[in-house]
């Protein structure tokens, strides 16, 4: 028997039923009010039993990273190698946007659980650290992950302009996401401009996003 083996089995295994739980859960959530979705509901509507949520889905919060993971899975399975040789905002909308087409079939359930979670704000910051080794990914995805104080500064920019998109992301009912696109686009220039605009040589290379996200740690030149 190989251990190894038996693991990766045991996480596939744990992946489905993860996979199936986020489904039922942002099913419900799009049909009604996330604070009346129980652990119980969730269950039936993805006919396991309870008993197959615990001891790892504890509440609710836990089925949401699960999903969380689940939109990370999807947006990895359409990496393209080829776009290596992109500029690095062209692979950082790539990447992103690839998530957003991830999420957009559960933009209904999304909005009634961020409509909830904006009466308790507390509870969705207990699950910051998954959101941000979400982005920790979509960096790498995006060829742009570093090593120490580079790799803080990439998740941060990351998750900025992901959060910054979300609004329009919800209210955009195109097949196309065009509004979507749009607004993720603003965002990235955005991003770059504000760069920009900091001291003159704290990057090395002509583009500030390409300068901050393609070094290592960002150093002042002597």
């Amino acid at each position: 028997m190989n251990p190894q083996h038996d693991r990766q089995d045991e996480d596939r295994g744990e992946d489905a039923v993860g996979d199936t739980l986020a489904e039922a859960a942002l099913a419900l959530a799009a049909e009604a009010p996330w604070t009346e979705v129980t652990l119980a509901m969730i269950a039936e509507r993805a006919d396991l039993p309870l008993a197959a949520l615990y001891p790892r889905y504890r509440d609710r919060g836990a089925i949401l990273e699960a999903f969380m993971r689940r939109i990370d899975r999807a947006v990895l399975a359409g990496d393209d190698p080829s776009l290596a040789g992109e500029p690095a905002r062209d692979r950082l909308f790539d990447v992103l946007m690839r998530r957003f087409e991830a999420l957009a079939p559960y933009r209904a359930g999304l909005a009634s659980i961020l409509a909830a979670e904006r009466r308790a704000p507390l509870v969705p910051l207990s699950r910051l650290p998954v959101f941000l080794r979400s982005m920790d990914w979509m960096a790498r995805a995006a060829r742009l992950d570093r090593p120490g104080a580079g790799g803080f500064l990439v998740q941060g920019g990351l998750a900025a302009i992901f959060l910054a998109v979300v609004p329009v992301f919800l209210a955009d009912e195109g097949a196309d996401l065009a509004r979507t696109m749009a607004a993720l686009d603003r965002q990235v220039k955005r991003a770059d401009a504000l760069m920009r605009r900091l001291p003159s040589g704290l990057f090395q290379r002509s583009s500030a996003i390409d300068g901050t996200w393609s070094s290592a740690i960002v150093k002042k030149k002597p």
